[in-house]
Formats: C-alpha cells, sequence, structure tokens
C-alpha cells in the first residue's frame, strides 16, 4: 500500500510539474527572444538566428527553473488532492505528515535525476552552441579556432589567448602580425606578448607588461612596455564565447577547470562559486517537493490552485534572489564559495523541516 500510495502521489506532482516547467520555459523562452531584438541586424544575426538562439537555450532555461518548477507544481498537484479530500483520508489511514513528505521527496529525486541528465549531458553543449551561433554571426568578420585557449584572426592580426581571469580581462596573450607582401605572398612582421589584456574603453584594448619583436628588412627591433593600447574588433563578448562560460560546462568541466586554475595560481572564487551553487541548486528541487507539503495541509489546504500558484512563485523567486545575491556578494566580497553556494539551500532544509515537524 505504501509504494502504491509513493507512485501515485508522485505521479501528481510529477504530472503538474511538467505542466507548470512547460508554461515557464515557454515565458523565459520568450523574454530571451524579445533581449535579441537589440542584437538583430548586426552583422549577420537575422531573425532566424534569434529564434534558433532561443530554441538552444531552453534546455538551459528548464534547467534553472526546475526548482521553482517542482515547488509550485507540488503546491497545485498535492493542493488538488486536499481539496478533494484524498489527503484527509490517506491521513486517516495512519499515514503521517512526514510520510506523505517522504513520497514528495521520491517525486523530487526524480525530477532531480531529470535535471542532472539535462544540466549536465543535453544543455551545456547546446548553450556553447548558442554562444558561438550569436557570436559568430554578430561579428562575421572575426574568426577563432582551439580548445586549450583560443586562437583568434582579426585582419592582419592573429591573437592567441590562453585563459580568461574576468569578463573582460584576459592572461597570457600572444599576438602576431601577418603582413602581405609585393609578391602576395604572407609572411610574420611581427610577434607580441603580455601577461594581461584588459578592455578600457570602446575597442581599446590595455596590454600589461607588453614585449614585442618587428620583423623587418634591417633585422629585429624589440622592445619593453609596462602597459600598450591597442584598437581591435574584438571584444569581451567575442572572447568570451570561446573562453569559458560557466552555463556551458557541466559539473565535472566546472571541477576540471576550477582545478587548473588554483594548480596555475589563478583566481578561482568564481568559478568555486558557481561549482557547488550549481549543485546545491539542483539538490534544492528535493526540498521544494517537500515544502509544498505543510501547505496543503496547513494554511493553502481550502485555497484555490491560483492562490498557490502565486505563493509558489513568491518562495521561488526569493529563493532564486537570495541565490543570485550572495552568489555576486561572495565574489565581491571574497566570502567562501561553500558558504555562498550552500547557505541558502541549508535555510530552505532547516525552513522545511521545521514546517513539517508543525503540522499536525
Amino acid at each position: 500500500m505504501v509504494r502504491l500510495l509513493d507512485r501515485y502521489l508522485a505521479r501528481q506532482i510529477l504530472w503538474f510539474t511538467l505542466l507548470v516547467m512547460g508554461v515557464l520555459v515557454c515565458l523565459a523562452a520568450l523574454f530571451v527572444f524579445i533581449d535579441q531584438q537589440s542584437d538583430v541586424g548586426v552583422g549577420s544575426y537575422g531573425m532566424f538566428e534569434a529564434v534558433f538562439v532561443t530554441l538552444l537555450r531552453m534546455p538551459q532555461l528548464a534547467f534553472q527553473l526546475l526548482p521553482v518548477a517542482a515547488l509550485i507544481g507540488a503546491l497545485i498537484g498535492l493542493g488538488n488532492l486536499a481539496r478533494g479530500s484524498e489527503l484527509v483520508v490517506i491521513r486517516a489511514a495512519g499515514v503521517s505528515v512526514a510520510r506523505v513528505a517522504l513520497a514528495a521527496a521520491g517525486a523530487g529525486l526524480l525530477m532531480f535525476a531529470g535535471g542532472a541528465l539535462l544540466g549536465e549531458v543535453l544543455a551545456p553543449p547546446l548553450e556553447a552552441y548558442a554562444d558561438q551561433v550569436r557570436t559568430f554571426a554578430k561579428y562575421s568578420n572575426l574568426s577563432f579556432a582551439g580548445r586549450a585557449g583560443i586562437w583568434v584572426k582579426d585582419g592582419e592580426r592573429i591573437v592567441s589567448i590562453q585563459q580568461q581571469s574576468a569578463d573582460n580581462v584576459f592572461g597570457g596573450v600572444y599576438v602576431y602580425v601577418v603582413s602581405v607582401g609585393a609578391d602576395g605572398r604572407q609572411r610574420l612582421v611581427a610577434l607580441a606578448r603580455a601577461d594581461r589584456a584588459q578592455l578600457v574603453a570602446g575597442r581599446k584594448w590595455r596590454l600589461s607588461n607588453y614585449q614585442d619583436s618587428l620583423l623587418g628588412d634591417d633585422g629585429v627591433a624589440t622592445r619593453h612596455l609596462a602597459a600598450f593600447d591597442v584598437e581591435t574588433g574584438i571584444n569581451p563578448e567575442f572572447l568570451g564565447a570561446a573562453i569559458v562560460n560557466p552555463d556551458a560546462l557541466p559539473v565535472r568541466g566546472l571541477y576540471r577547470y576550477v582545478q587548473h586554475l588554483k594548480a596555475n595560481g589563478l583566481e578561482s572564487r568564481s568559478w568555486e562559486v558557481a561549482l557547488w551553487a550549481r549543485i546545491a541548486r539542483s539538490l534544492s528541487t528535493v526540498l521544494m517537493c517537500m515544502l509544498a507539503v505543510p501547505f496543503v495541509f496547513g494554511p493553502l489546504r481550502s485555497a484555490g490552485a491560483g492562490s498557490r500558484t502565486v505563493i509558489g512563485i513568491i518562495v521561488g523567486v526569493v529563493y532564486f534572489l537570495i541565490n543570485r545575491t550572495l552568489e555576486n556578494s561572495g565574489d565581491v566580497y571574497g566570502l567562501n564559495p561553500l558558504l555562498v553556494a550552500w547557505v541558502p539551500a541549508v535555510l530552505l532544509a532547516a525552513a522545511t523541516g521545521i514546517a513539517i515537524a508543525r503540522v499536525r
């Protein structure tokens, strides 16, 4: 009987979560599509590309919205059972509130497994491809290649970049200048190296600890400058699509990248926050399903589906905002990545446990 009850409750929660997920993803995709309208007409980026990029990003949107969808779906599914007095019958049969919460947690574990498959296998490569489609269409005069670091071609310049330290800061920069001679042949006329490249204004990049060698007919001329400014069509958005995007990496990829940064003495705090926050948000799906139980046994038992949906949206949005605020604050104030990532999940677990224990 218990297993039959678990399956019945899980089926209710999963069905309504699927419906809610469809609505939320469609709404989120609409906002993504509207946000891209300012890019339509830039380069070769047109309406077709905007629609295609939006479709490619829908799995990532579904993965990010899963905890909120789980809460709203559980509230609606269990709420319908409460309005039909089915939960009263379940309680009268001797099933405790904690046991119902465990059944809801079982549905949450199934969602967690599906979300892991979505967020680790399907979403990352599609998100990376969406970034490339959007960037290449907007900046069709540029091109890059490479996996460990990148090679970017901008006119006569060929730029090699080894790693990204921040949104507008890149390290390990090598520049090769190739010119076409009178005989029509290409030849290397200059090569340069810089420890760091940072966007300072418009399309102007400042290369720190800059060294270059000019190859002329009379020999090689070298120079060493503390900083050197250069104008180029390469911008952070283009490079960001080529280097690393946390959303385009699975958990194992994020972990390997964090270890790479640490091994090379580079700043890894923001990436550690992204790693642990990804795991914490995924596990919060289970807690969200359990959080719906005290609501349907308590104040929302006789409420309509609309009221439960509003409550679910409010709780989900508050949890999302706390997550984002802590992640951004942790990077700014140098807080411990584990603390930043797990505090919202721990608070949610405590609130869920207290709420379930207080239900009579």
